[in-house]
């Protein structure tokens, strides 16, 4: 019989594990499913024209990514058209870009991207030349005159056009010029055009020289506020006297200003990593204050945009950033994030496994013994009630058939007393058929 008692019932040990380990590695698949890759470690923003604001803060977002270990390209572009179009397309390497408010009024039901909140105020700065109208004149006065509007595929051409349409003024009745960036500084005071539409922000370069242009005057624009109930996009901002320059009093006085904001859109797709980095980026280059901004005014949530704001910056707006980010560098944090979504299934399943399996393993084997137990307890019964009905080595004959299967069961140590306890038993009902029972 000692070779009957092992330390463990490998048999019930097998028939335990076996489905124990398809239950934690059908959690392993469940947990798998909702667990995104690591995140690359590149990604490509589309910015704008060279020199431009798109372009410089594109520069400042990739020192913030560089610093967690993402390379940021930066793609230049002719502006937010352009950047709007290399984001729907599927075939284009583009995972953000900016996107001035009002560019993307045309939506298409397939778009398949998110916004990651306004990022500053793009007001439309419109100067022109001494001489070229009077003062206190309106946006309609500027019909006839030769117009700067921007680029070709520009945001700023597009502003421009709706602004200049909605004053009757197109290219029949005005010389449009469709340039930009620094060289229509020096055309406006060379006197080879009256005016520049321009849309950007404070530090653009292009409007900090004709801000400080001599005989270069900015438009004040008296009907901002009705432009902003034709052009729902559109903010009225005032640019404070001497809010440039308080030395030389830059603006000499309050001027009225419509403007846009601008947007950071992402594909729908783009792994959430980037997107928090791309928000905490945007959270140190525009949480500065400014001539038009308050400080940690931009950047926040779109209101009443085109886009469905990305979850992953509603819950930054809300709660800033992410817990682990907070305390540790951002692989080390991106690493312990996927590794909690993954145990925390697994650990789901282990626990009730390791709590159950040792009951469900005692089980088996006293109900292999308990069996035995049915049996002989029949037995017994049998010979109590009608001993006549076989003879007495029929009736152990039966015993001994029960006692040789009992002595076939592989019992662990731990319970080798149910095991003798049986054996003592098989003994009493042994000496209950030599009592009741005739030779």
């Amino acid at each position: 019989m000692p070779e009957k008692l092992k330390l463990l019932s490998w048999r019930d040990v097998v028939f335990i594990a076996i489905p124990s380990l398809l239950l934690i590695l059908v959690a392993f698949w469940v947990a798998a499913r909702y667990i995104k890759p690591a995140p690359p470690a590149r990604m490509v923003i589309s910015t704008g024209s060279e020199g431009g604001a798109y372009q410089r803060f594109g520069a400042l977002y990739a020192d913030v990514l560089a610093k967690n270990g993402v390379e940021l390209i930066a793609k230049p572009s002719a502006g937010s058209p352009e950047n709007l179009q290399r984001l729907r397309d599927p075939n284009s390497d583009v995972d953000a870009a900016f996107i001035q408010g009002g560019t993307t009024f045309s939506k298409s039901d397939d778009d398949a991207l998110v916004s990651l909140g306004e990022l500053y105020y793009e007001p439309l700065w419109i100067f022109y030349r001494d001489g070229v109208i009077k003062e206190g004149a309106r946006v309609l006065d500027l019909r006839g005159k030769r117009l700067a509007i921007g680029q070709v595929g520009s945001g700023t051409q597009r502003l421009a056009m709706e602004m200049l349409s909605v004053n009757g003024i197109d290219a029949q009745n005005t010389r449009l010029i469709s340039a930009g960036g620094f060289e229509v500084a020096s055309q406006l005071q060379a006197g080879e055009i009256d005016a520049v539409l321009v849309v950007g922000p404070t530090q653009s370069a292009l409007v900090w020289a004709l801000l400080y242009s001599p005989d270069v005057h900015l438009l004040d624009v008296t009907q901002a506020e009705a432009y902003t109930r034709q052009f729902a996009y559109l903010k009225h901002l005032v640019l404070p006297r001497g809010a440039i320059d308080l030395v030389q009093d830059i603006p000499p006085r309050d001027i009225q200003m419509v403007s846009t904001t601008a947007t950071l859109l992402a594909r729908e797709d783009t792994h959430p990593a980037l997107i928090w980095l791309l928000l905490q980026a945007a959270s140190a280059v525009h949480g500065e204050p400014g001539v038009f901004q308050k400080p940690a005014e931009f950047p926040h949530t779109e209101r009443n945009g085109e886009f469905p704001m990305a979850q992953e910056a509603v819950r930054y707006y809300t709660n800033g950033k992410p817990f682990l980010q907070r305390y540790l560098p951002f692989w080390a944090a991106i690493l312990a994030d996927r590794l909690l979504v993954l145990l925390v299934p697994i650990l789901a399943v282990l626990y009730p496994l390791f709590r159950f399996a040792p009951s469900i393993y005692g089980w088996r084997v006293r109900s292999r013994i308990y069996r035995r137990y049915g049996e002989l307890k029949f037995l017994e019964s049998e010979v109590e009630e009608d001993p006549q009905r076989h003879t007495r080595d029929e009736w152990l004959r039966k015993l001994d058939e029960i006692e040789a299967d009992v002595s076939r069961i592989r019992t662990p140590l731990a319970f080798a007393d149910m095991f003798y306890t049986l054996r003592q038993h098989t003994g009493l009902v042994r000496e209950t058929i030599m009592k009741r029972t005739a030779s």
